[in-house]
């Protein structure tokens, strides 16, 4: 009875668990709020003569491989780079602040497809590895902070058939990042006038074209 069962489950599996690989490569923006950053840039006056706004937007390189397909779910693995810089000409001098923030996810999907395009709608999450590089008016030296956090999306991509097995590409998505306080040795990233330590949460919209090839 035992082997039975067993061999209905082989046989179940490998008529639905079927190996493809896509591989998606894509640039972007991410428009994103980050309330704590936007908060110690203006308290600490280094805005120059117009406030930072509470949105910013970022560019954003990604990669994706899909690589299992159950039915009509598909499992992937995505590393995406996010970039950010912010510069001021200030009384005492220049003032410029940077974050790249790198995103490894894990990601399901639901999949629709027809001849010559599909969609996928989905979501996941993974570790988010931030890194910030300040330098002060004045300073001859910048100042780096790092550090580890988690974050989730959502996501709807498109793919509409080129060639073969080549698909022009379009992802929407909807992300939120806990990556907390960078810090340096010690000492953390720190709103003196508001007394506060600066974590650099984000709440963020991005879209991203690029292509997507099936083997």
């Amino acid at each position: 009875m035992k082997t039975s069962i067993i061999l209905i489950l082989i046989f179940f599996l490998s008529e639905k668990l079927i190996p493809q690989i896509d591989l998606r490569v894509g640039m972007g923006l991410d428009f994103f709020t980050s309330p704590s950053l936007v908060d110690y840039i203006n308290q600490s006056g280094f805005y120059g003569s117009e406030e930072l706004s509470k949105f910013s937007s970022a560019v954003n390189f990604s990669s994706e491989v899909g690589f299992i397909k159950i039915g009509n779910y598909q499992i992937s693995t995505e590393l995406a780079y996010q970039l950010y810089s912010y510069n001021s000409n200030v009384q005492l001098g220049r003032y410029d602040i940077e974050f790249t923030n790198i995103l490894p996810s894990v990601l399901i999907y639901y999949l629709i497809e027809g001849k010559g395009y599909n969609f996928k709608f989905g979501g996941g999450g993974g570790l988010r590895i931030v890194a910030v590089e300040e330098t002060l008016p004045a300073s001859v030296s910048s100042d780096k902070f790092s550090n580890l956090g988690f974050g989730f999306l959502l996501r709807t991509q498109g793919n509409t058939l080129l060639s073969d097995k080549l698909f022009a590409n379009i992802s929407i998505d909807l992300r939120y990042d806990f990556n907390g306080v960078p810090k340096s040795n010690n000492r953390k990233l720190y709103n003196n006038l508001l007394r506060e330590q600066v974590n650099i949460n984000q709440l963020s919209f991005g879209i991203k074209l690029g292509f997507c090839y099936k083997f």
